[in-house]
């Protein structure tokens, strides 16, 4: 075997004979790291050129190619089997991250319960002893004999134990403690990581078993370890909120089976991770009313539109830089939509420091969440409270208009199911819309009409 080394972007996998400071490819810094490759000596290429075609590269007609859906086996957790696209595939290799003590272990350990009624499952662990795994298992009231633990963390004893147990389900915690002996690198390194993401992944479509693979994030949020990671995978599910706080929430950012920004819903307890079958009641319980700086926002999660509660809190600043503060929206579309309040809606916050927190930790990145955002910064800066029974659904534009907003009909409507009386939603979207009977809606076409009308 001869032995290369190279140099590889942790960001986007772009190769060097050198190591540099910064990746030309993708523009980031630090994050080339030094890779030792083993590869096989040969003379020739004819070895490889005349070597048998077989299995599933030989080229098919597309009309020979079968396109029916695949078989899924639900997991008994319905919030995650929405996550996933309506149960787990045969064959699928699924990447769950999230920070530490969020409970992906937990969740794993959790659906073993129904998926080893008619399922064989080995739970392998590099992180915990089998002792410690059982005694979370007996707390969460797992008993299924269908479910076999292994510590360890050499990848050529793992596969043998696979080999040799033929689970259907493999579930991996984590990949950045597994290695593979052969490969000069300590775990975690990104060559240790793609070597080992490859091999499950050889191994979950040749022996079509399901394996989860558990991965840690870094302190930016994002999955520690190659880019190249979350490329490789079937599908990657990411849990997003606080582990101070309880709900939690189960984002799908990659899904080849299944439509993508899908979420699920969790509340941690004592007895483990419980599903919350409608969020956005979870969302607005406990909210304040007839208080300035909160309204409420409609997004939608994937097919599923979420109800949730925007507060903002605007104070004159202390320093000679008013500050800009977010917990769920993004910071820079946060800046812009107080520089639109200012320019187009007259009101002067440029001294003014500005915090904005969506309820319960949600993500959210929609622009028909800006309507909302901007109503409650008016509404903090005026001291005017909006009408608890008013939800706000639109995208703000730099001049301050309006801006339609896809799936309007199924926001309205899920507000009305609740119970909200009023929906503030552009000019432009009531040109198709059905005709609701509890619910008013108010076309409004730029934001000072709005804030004429509610915060003034």
């Amino acid at each position: 075997m001869k032995t290369k080394t190279v140099y590889v972007c942790s960001e986007c996998g772009a190769n060097f004979p050198k190591w540099m400071g910064k990746c030309t490819t993708c523009n980031s810094w630090n994050t080339i790291e030094e890779e030792i490759i083993k590869q096989p000596s040969t003379n020739s290429k004819v070895g490889v050129m005349s070597a048998p075609v077989t299995g599933n590269s030989v080229p098919r007609k597309i009309s020979e190619i079968d396109t029916r859906e695949e078989a899924r086996t639900l997991t008994g957790m319905s919030e995650l089997d929405r996550v996933l696209g309506g149960g787990l595939v045969k064959g699928s290799l699924v990447l769950v991250g999230g920070d530490p003590g969020i409970g992906k272990s937990t969740l794993l350990l959790q659906i073993c319960e129904h998926l080893g009624k008619n399922k064989s499952i080995l739970y392998v662990s590099g992180e915990e002893s089998q002792r410690q795994i059982k005694l979370r298992a007996d707390r969460l009231g797992i008993s299924t004999d269908n479910l076999k633990l292994y510590s360890e963390t050499n990848m050529d004893y793992i596969l043998d134990c696979v080999f040799r147990e033929k689970p259907d389900i493999l579930i991996v915690d984590s990949v950045q403690t597994m290695y593979n002996p052969e490969i000069q690198s300590t775990p975690g390194n990104t060559a240790q990581i793609k070597d080992i993401t490859t091999v499950l992944m050889k191994v979950a479509k040749e022996h079509s078993i399901s394996v989860f693979l558990v991965g840690h994030v870094t302190k930016e949020g994002a999955l520690a370890g190659p880019k190249i990671l979350e490329h490789m995978v079937d599908c990657v599910l990411y849990f997003e909120g606080d582990r101070h706080q309880s709900f939690r929430i189960l984002r799908a950012v990659k899904n080849r089976f299944g439509s993508t920004n899908e979420i699920g819903v969790f509340e941690m307890t004592g007895s483990g991770l419980e599903e919350v079958p409608n969020p956005s009641l979870a969302m607005l319980s406990g909210r304040p009313e007839n208080v300035p700086g909160t309204c409420i926002i409609c997004t939608m999660e994937g097919t599923r539109p979420v109800l949730a509660e925007v507060q903002a809190l605007v104070t004159p600043t202390t320093f000679g830089n008013p500050r800009r503060m977010t917990s769920g929206p993004d910071i820079s579309r946060a800046i812009m939509l107080a520089a639109v309040l200012e320019k187009r809606g007259g009101l002067k916050i440029s001294a003014y420091d500005a915090y904005i927190n969506i309820v319960g930790g949600l993500k959210i990145t929609e622009p028909a969440a800006d309507l909302g955002i901007v109503m409650a910064l008016a509404s903090s800066f005026t001291g005017n409270a909006l009408e608890s029974h008013t939800v706000a659904i639109g995208e703000v534009g730099l001049t301050g208009e309006l801006r339609a907003c896809s799936f309007m009909e199924s926001r309205i409507a899920e507000c009305e199911k609740l119970g909200f009386t009023h929906c503030i939603i552009p000019a432009i979207n009531t040109k198709k819309l059905r005709s609701f009977e509890n619910i008013k809606l108010i076309p409004c076409s730029n934001i000072t009409e709005v804030i004429t009308k509610f915060c003034k």
